[in-house]
């Protein structure tokens, strides 16, 4: 309860973490000594060896080969899509396939990109950077935007349920100033590891910060409304003191709750 949101802007110092999966060692060797220098890269030979890292790792975007053993890029890409805990990482599919019909059928799946073998280290490049670099920027005017409604940063349905059911938690116990991750994942019905992964993966922050977050943001839904006073809200969003709320939503939305609410009272009265 007591740590400030850190906007995600700040993170983007650490390398953001890409999984190769190809089961062609000299392909996986060429792409991650390609790729290493901007992003942290993990490799896996088929579907199931990269399912299994992702449920130890937190992953910012999968570049699949569709032709493998095990598991093939279409089977790992649809696995990803309907399962709650990946749903948010776009995946890039690698394929010496370029019939129509293939290309649909990866992006009937849900691939967010397709990559025709054989391509340009720099093509692939600027589709990775493209897809993350968006996702950031969502991820950074959720957390700016006082009004922003959590759902704004779904990828998927899937996703937005999740989000709205996270939203819809928080909000119900959001006076408790002790709610914590161990608190949401009990009435999340996820394992503590699962949500803070899903949650860190889908918005860069922690569940506390998320949870934070929430609380500045419902704190900014009832200044809006104008029918309360500071202190009466800090208390509804759980809040121990008017002042710590203050400090936290100035350093999160860039105004004094006070500033934010008188121009808000003056958007109205021009409207």
């Amino acid at each position: 309860m007591e740590e400030t949101v850190t906007a995600p802007a700040s993170k983007d110092v650490e390398k953001s973490v890409v999984l190769l999966v190809d089961d062609n060692e000299d392909i996986l060797d060429f792409i991650s000594d390609d790729l290493e220098e901007k992003y942290q890269v993990l490799q896996a030979r088929n579907g199931l060896e990269a399912l299994e890292i992702l449920q130890h790792e937190i992953v910012q975007l999968i570049i699949s080969d569709v032709m493998m053993p095990e598991m093939d890029g279409f089977e790992l890409c649809a696995k990803i899509k309907s399962t709650l805990e990946f749903s948010h990482i776009p995946v890039i599919l690698l394929t010496a396939k370029n019939t129509l019909q293939s290309k649909i059928e990866g992006l009937e799946l849900g691939a967010d990109a397709y990559v025709e073998k054989p391509f340009s280290p720099e093509f692939l490049q600027v589709q990775i950077s493209s897809l993350i670099k968006n996702r950031n920027k969502i991820k950074e005017y959720f957390s700016s935007s006082p009004l922003l409604h959590i759902k704004s940063i779904a990828y998927s349905k899937a996703d937005e349920l999740f989000l709205e059911k996270l939203q819809d938690t928080i909000n119900k116990n959001i006076h408790n100033q002790d709610l914590d991750v161990e608190h949401l994942a009990e009435k999340m019905n996820m394992s503590r590891p699962t949500l803070y992964r899903k949650i860190k993966s889908i918005s860069n922050l922690s569940p506390n910060e998320l949870i934070n977050l929430a609380r500045l943001k419902r704190a900014a839904e009832l200044l809006n409304e104008g029918n309360l006073k500071i202190y009466e809200i800090s208390e509804m969003v759980g809040y121990s003191s008017q002042s710590h709320f203050g400090r936290n939503f100035s350093k999160q939305f860039g105004m004094s709750p006070t500033d934010y609410l008188n121009s808000k009272l003056a958007e109205k009265k021009k409207s």
